[in-house]
């Protein structure tokens, strides 16, 4: 495999230097601090990533007032008390994506939620107590029991939360790849993703790097070269 320096240095080359691209790793995650999100917040941000999926995100977030009052501020038990006509009403609201499948994928994320809240004395922490080093298996366990929260989503879900999560994007495969990983370019299979979690592992390991940032400075070491400001606006930051 490629030493991970030689990856850094090439993309702070195309970014412009090792202060912008430092400037573009984000926060650093906090997987303890995930335990103190409550329930609500949790189901909020899934639902946000649902809706988010295959949708253009700033929509999304412009309209997520709305969405907070329609879904009641996503509180899990008072979601689940709600009769089936409060459920048929939201496909009509304009106050948000008007998507059945996503309407009531919040809904089951509501139950989802709640069941584990109460195993696990919250949701939150749940996600918190998860091995950072499993990302694969907290991926496979969202996309198993959750609703929509497989591939991409459930990353983003981890992400949005600050939970130490890398993103599979096409570049960061690509990265990966090119480094001398043996992975599909599209990368599903649980053997893919596993070589992909012991490697993004090992070089967090090396480097102190959270696998937030392995994963960012992957993806832009690679692939079309999207200027720092366009990146800012398209992560949110």
């Amino acid at each position: 495999m490629m030493d991970f320096q030689k990856i850094r240095a090439r993309a702070a080359k195309r970014k412009g230097g090792e202060a912008v691209m430092a400037s573009l790793l984000g926060p650093m995650p906090d997987n303890a601090a995930v335990a103190d999100i409550s329930d609500d917040r949790i189901l909020s941000t899934m639902a946000e990533r649902v809706f988010a999926a295959g949708f253009v995100w700033r929509v999304i977030e412009q309209k997520w007032p709305g969405f907070e009052q329609a879904f009641l501020g996503f509180e899990p038990k008072r979601l689940l008390f709600q009769p089936d006509d409060f459920w048929h009403d939201l496909t009509g609201d304009e106050r948000i994506v008007r998507n059945p499948q996503k309407i009531k994928s919040v809904r089951d994320n509501a139950a989802f939620v709640e069941r584990v809240s109460k195993e696990h004395g919250g949701f939150g922490r749940f996600l918190a107590d998860w091995p950072e080093d499993d990302q694969i298996g907290l991926m496979a366990y969202l996309g198993k029991h959750g609703s929509r929260l497989g591939g991409n989503t459930g990353q983003y879900f981890l992400r949005w939360l600050e939970w130490d999560a890398f993103i599979i994007s096409g570049d960061m495969a690509a990265a990966l790849r090119d480094a001398g990983l043996d992975i599909a370019e599209h990368p599903t299979s649980k053997r893919d993703l596993d070589k992909i979690q012991n490697q993004i592992n090992a070089w967090a390991a090396d480097t102190g790097l959270p696998r937030r940032h392995v994963s960012r400075i992957l993806a832009m070491s690679i692939g079309e070269n999207h200027s720092p400001q366009a990146l800012r606006e398209y992560m949110g930051e």
